[in-house]
């Protein structure tokens, strides 16, 4: 019964192939087929293995949503060295609810030397390149945030020369946290006091002479800190050509979630217009001199999810490359023998020209001689 099981199931496996059986002895082989059979495996290769590549590769997907965290706080990370002493200049942060946050809870002013050494120009100039490739090329985005917590940071390497020379600049460092609205952070004369009425700097000290807000931004970001993202503030140098003179940027943050095959982060883009001009009361030009960063925050939410190929859809796209191919071959192959045959057809047929066969009546026929045995002899 078995056995008898065993031939109804395979009889009825080979009545549903519907693959076709041709004998070899019935299969033409050519030197055209098989150059045809060569450029074809040839191809198949060389797309198999690009596929391949795309299969390895993943992409980065945007998907947007409202905001509806207004209750935790916003970290902002800074580094700017501006050339002035520290005891001359003061930095704190002023929201729109009125609040200020002062740079002692959380900052640390460091007296350094503005000019920076052969290796902290190099790294400086290699960091505005990429600034400026990721102006033109926005996709880089998506590498930088694959190779996040990869990359080297971003931050100048400590002096190495132990310049003796006394130090004329302030090194602005650390980090503040402050209410998730739109906010002024700024750098002026004087140290920040309280006041009834908002805030104020004590700037009568000093002398109009020695302002001098040329400032480095090493570092600025907004949310986690995550080593390797590249922030467009960073690498920015600008030299004041005025003592009175002012430098704003205008900053718009949008927050964004990370999720990457590395890591999983909250941190936040942002943009950036800047804006420089002399205050000059005398030519209407009002204002404060110093160093204005004015932010606000983005009502949308940006998650940025890195993706990859599924491996069945891998699959199907590898057998649509490699059965393409073959029938695309195969139809190629069999119009260009077609077309062949043709050409060939009609120079055989225009090589047998007609003879003229005299008969013995005086006339002649145009017709092909018949060869018999007796005209082979």
């Amino acid at each position: 019964m078995r056995r008898l099981n065993r031939k109804k199931t395979l009889n009825l496996m080979k009545e549903l192939d519907a693959f076709p059986k041709v004998p070899e002895s019935y299969v033409e082989t050519s030197a055209s087929g098989g150059t045809v059979s060569l450029i074809a495996f040839t191809t198949i290769a060389f797309l198999t293995i690009m596929e391949f590549m795309v299969y390895r590769d993943t992409w980065m997907k945007y998907e947007y949503e409202v905001d509806k965290d207004f209750t935790s706080k916003l970290r902002i990370n800074i580094d700017i060295t501006v050339a002035m002493r520290c005891q001359y200049v003061g930095a704190d942060v002023l929201d729109l609810a009125e609040t200020m946050v002062a740079s002692a809870d959380g900052l640390i002013y460091e007296p350094v030397v503005f000019e920076l050494t052969p290796q902290q120009k190099e790294l400086q100039r290699m960091l505005q390149l990429i600034q400026s490739r990721l102006q033109e090329e926005h996709s880089l985005q998506d590498v930088i945030f694959k190779s996040a917590f990869k990359s080297a940071s971003t931050a100048l390497p400590p002096r190495e020369d132990n310049s003796l020379q006394s130090p004329d600049a302030c090194r602005i460092h650390g980090h503040l946290y402050v209410n998730k609205v739109a906010g002024n952070f700024h750098i002026t004369v004087g140290k920040a006091i309280p006041h009834p009425r908002g805030h104020a700097h004590l700037a009568a000290l000093v002398s109009h002479e020695s302002y001098n807000f040329s400032h480095r931004i090493d570092h600025l970001s907004f949310g986690e800190l995550i080593p390797g993202i590249i922030n467009p503030l960073d690498g920015t140098e600008k030299i004041a050509s005025d003592h009175n003179q002012m430098f704003q940027y205008f900053i718009t943050v949008v927050p964004t979630k990370l999720h990457t095959y590395k890591i999983s982060a909250e941190t936040h883009q942002f943009s950036v217009t800047e804006r420089e001009r002399v205050i000059n009361h005398a030519a209407g030009s009002h204002g404060v001199s110093g160093i204005f960063m004015k932010y606000d925050i983005s009502s949308l939410m940006v998650t940025v999810t890195e993706e990859h190929m599924p491996f069945w859809q891998f699959l199907v796209r590898l057998c649509g490359i490699i059965g393409g191919i073959f029938s695309t071959t195969g139809i190629l192959h069999g119009v260009g023998r077609f077309v062949a045959e043709i050409i060939f057809c009609r120079f055989r047929l225009g090589s047998y020209r007609s003879t003229s066969v005299p008969l013995p009546d005086g006339h002649t026929s145009n017709h092909l001689p018949l060869i018999t045995e007796n005209s082979t002899h």
